[in-house]
């Protein structure tokens, strides 16, 4: 049995305010007696891929870096494992949305890039991202072999699955997913529910406890070399300016079966806390064999594009 804490929260107006938030977050989340705590995708500031903007690559970083350095000592002096963020500069021209792993002793025991990379109105992160190239591999921390994935990611089954025949004994995605405010209430139902479902359904179909981290709060658009933060003041989906994301929040934690062990609100920041037993897996998949049944001789089309 393991506790588990998501931090969701809303972009601050500074990097250090947005760091002494994440801090005290993961302080709080240590003393209420949690080895792992995950963060949200691009946590250390806006989420800027919402238009294409050169100026945005300055921000970028190498791992190992500040990022990493900084979420190392708050591990060791913790004695938790962190799952961050980072958009990461790996070369001129080449960067990488990066989920970092920085074990309880404040090594940096991993990463991974993210591989599915979106391109759809407020989510440009093709502009920005190289795919990634390290597959779907777990990392070994003090806490067992964490699957992490990152946002785009948690809709598509072959990742998830892949992490799991590797050995992932948890699922983690950092996320940045929200609505457009322009979208009616039904439309934002249906896109809520689903992203919970698809996610249920990976922790379904692996037998293993799943985690997402979303952001929460309206960002707006950025203008032109200012960031989101700069113009919330400006603009919000109170006053009609509804260019932006409203991210919706509802980070949750289920178990093998797809049960939802804690759910976070959509309109406000939460330390989000679960109890997660990594034992319940293995009983689970003695009664849901999923892994046992699958017909590995007839899915080479998987591969392929399209069947036609």
């Amino acid at each position: 049995m393991i506790k588990a804490a998501l931090v969701q929260h809303q972009s601050r107006a500074s990097a250090q305010a947005t760091w002494e938030a994440l801090a005290r977050a993961c302080r709080q989340a240590e003393a209420a007696g949690c080895r792992l705590v995950l963060l949200q995708e691009l946590h250390n500031g806006d989420y800027f891929c919402q238009r294409e903007d050169t100026a945005c690559f300055d921000h970028a970083e190498p791992v190992p870096g500040p990022t990493t350095e900084r979420l190392g000592a708050l591990a060791a002096e913790l004695r938790v494992v962190i799952v961050g963020s980072v958009f990461e500069r790996r070369a001129a021209g080449v960067y990488h949305n990066t989920a970092v792993v920085l074990d309880a002793d404040g090594r940096l025991a991993g990463v991974y890039r993210k591989m599915h990379i979106p391109d759809d109105p407020g989510f440009y992160e093709k502009f920005y991202f190289t795919p990634g190239d390290l597959g779907f591999e777990p990392i070994e921390t003090a806490v067992g072999r964490l699957g992490v994935l990152v946002c785009w990611d948690q809709w598509f089954p072959e990742a998830a699955r892949l992490m799991a025949l590797a050995g992932a004994e948890l699922l983690l995605y950092p996320t940045a997913i929200g609505w457009d405010p322009r979208d009616d209430a039904e439309e934002q139902a249906r896109q809520l529910d689903a992203w919970m479902t698809v996610q249920r359904g990976h922790a379904i179909a692996n037998g293993l406890p799943l985690l997402a981290c979303n952001r929460v709060g309206f960002e707006p658009t950025p203008t032109a070399h200012h960031s989101a933060a700069d113009t919330l003041a400006a603009r919000s989906p109170e006053d009609g300016s509804e260019d932006g994301i409203h991210f919706w929040g509802n980070s949750f934690v289920c178990g093998p079966q797809g049960e939802i062990l804690a759910r976070a609100p959509a309109d406000a920041e939460d330390l989000l806390i679960a109890e997660i037993d990594l034992q319940r897996s293995e009983q689970v998949r003695r009664i849901w064999p999923f892994l046992r049944d699958r017909r590995i001789d007839a899915y080479a089309d998987l591969s392929k594009r399209w069947r036609d």
